[in-house]
Parts: C-alpha cells; structure tokens; sequence
C-alpha cells in the first residue's frame, strides 16, 4: 500500500473530484488575487525567443565594460542578462564598474516589451476570469517581473486597466528584486492598504512564482499545461494548479451565485 503525502491528498488532477471544492475554498478564504502578468493575463513575447534582447543588451555592455563574465556572455534570457550582469558589476574587482549597463540594460529590455504589447495574445479565459473575481468583491493586482508601463500599456490597450488597483512590476533599479524575490509581492500587500499575506491570492505560471508566493507566506494557484511544471508545483506547496482558467471561473461563478444580494430576504 502507498502512503500519499499531504501534498498529494491536497492536490488532485485537475477535473477531478475535489477540484471545485478546492478552488472554492481558496477564493472563498482571500480577498485580493495578484496575477503574473506574462503567462496567466497574456502571452508576451509569444513564440518569439528573447534571446535577441539579452544580445542588444550584451553588445551595449561590452562597450561600457569590456570583456563580460561567461555567466553573461551565456545567458539568452531578457530578464536574466539583468541579474547576471548585476552579479558581474558587485562581484570584487579592482575597479568598480560603472552602473550604466545595468540602467540602460533595463531601458533596453523595457523598450522591448513595450514593442511586444502591440502584437501580445490574450490568456484564454482571462477576461471572465477577472470579471467572476470582481463579482466576488475580490481586488486585483498584477505581480510581474516586467517593467510596469508595458503593463499598463497592454492592460489599457484592452480596456482592463480599471479592473486592477495597481501594477506591481519590476524594479528597475535592483533587479534581484525579480520574482522569485518576493518584493512585487510585498508591494502588492502594502498597496492594499497592508493586507494580511494570508489574505492573498497568486496566480503564476512558473515556479519562481510560487517560490515569491511562499516566501511571502501568500497562497498559490499555479496555472500551467505543462505536466512536468504542473507536478513540481505541486510538489512545491502550491494550493491548487490549474491548466486552464475555466475551473476558476466554474468556481468563482458558483461562489458569486451562492453569495446573498444586499438587502435580500433568506427564503
């Protein structure tokens, strides 16, 4: 007989028994939902590698600094050539770099995404999703490891930036500050006039959300078709992982019709 581990009794896959229940109970028990924003809102960058912006970043770095770290010089990522060059600039050395790249490092990957909100694909589902959550009284913040203004640019661009209270997105002056940092967390927290973190709802697509949701000591929904990231999610502590946002809004939805009108007579 195999003995299931607390993780596996609280996680079923999803569809099953269990699910609706489950889903239930998390938006019932929160009152703020903080989305990621490229993943479970959009589809940023689409099938399109960044590896073109980590390279735009890299030759403006070589003319500032020189010779780069093999750990730069390696990295395809637009947001991880921000950390990899801001672990080259503090590692010891006779004469401190200076911090221009890491400024126009994070103008450049910014300038990009900006370019990218024009052509991005909307999260299937994503609307409903955030009009059943507004129906339950919930407030909305997105938690992203993009630059802000790109945010609000794709939120306006579909007529949702009303929905939210606030953009909670990457600092640009310390890029450590970048999920799985807790730090957007925080502020999310802070501008709903400091919500208690167990109050709180994430929505993320990768594990270094769930690992900022943890720290933050926030409750995780992961929203992911992938099955591998699906199961390690669920190893990693997340509530609930979905591949869909359908069950959410199944749920959601049930809760809203369950929820008696102001000024109703209990029959």
């Amino acid at each position: 007989m195999t003995t299931k581990s607390p993780t596996d009794n609280k996680l079923d896959e999803p569809g099953e028994p269990g699910e609706q229940e489950a889903l239930r109970a998390l938006l019932h028990g929160v009152d703020a939902v903080l989305l990621d924003f490229d993943g479970p809102i959009c589809d940023l960058f689409g099938p399109a590698p960044t590896a073109p912006i980590a390279e735009e970043v890299k030759v403006m770095a070589r003319e500032e600094w020189g010779v780069l770290d093999r750990a730069v010089e390696d990295c395809d990522d637009s947001h991880g050539i921000l950390l990899r060059l801001s672990d080259m600039r503090d590692r010891t050395s006779p004469v401190p770099l200076s911090r221009t790249p890491l400024d126009l490092a994070h103008r450049i990957v910014t300038r990009h995404e900006y370019a990218a909100v024009a052509s991005a694909e909307p999260a299937p589902g994503v609307e409903p999703l955030l009009d059943a959550l507004l129906d339950l009284g919930k407030r909305l913040v997105v938690v992203s490891n993009n630059a802000e203004g790109p945010v609000w640019e794709y939120l306006k661009r579909r007529g949702l930036q009303s929905k939210f209270v606030d953009v909670c997105g990457r600092d640009p002056h310390e890029p450590r500050h970048m999920k799985p940092h807790p730090d957007s967390l925080h502020r999310a927290l802070k501008c709903l006039n400091g919500l208690a973190p167990s109050r709180a709802l994430m929505v993320g697509d990768q594990l270094t959300d769930l690992a900022a949701a943890r720290t933050a000591d926030v409750r995780f929904l992961g929203y992911t078709g992938d099955a591998e990231r699906m199961r390690d999610m669920r190893r990693g502590g997340a509530d609930w992982v979905v591949a869909s946002h359908a069950p959410v809004v199944t749920a959601a939805r049930t809760l809203v019709g369950a929820t008696p009108r102001a000024g109703s007579t209990p029959s």
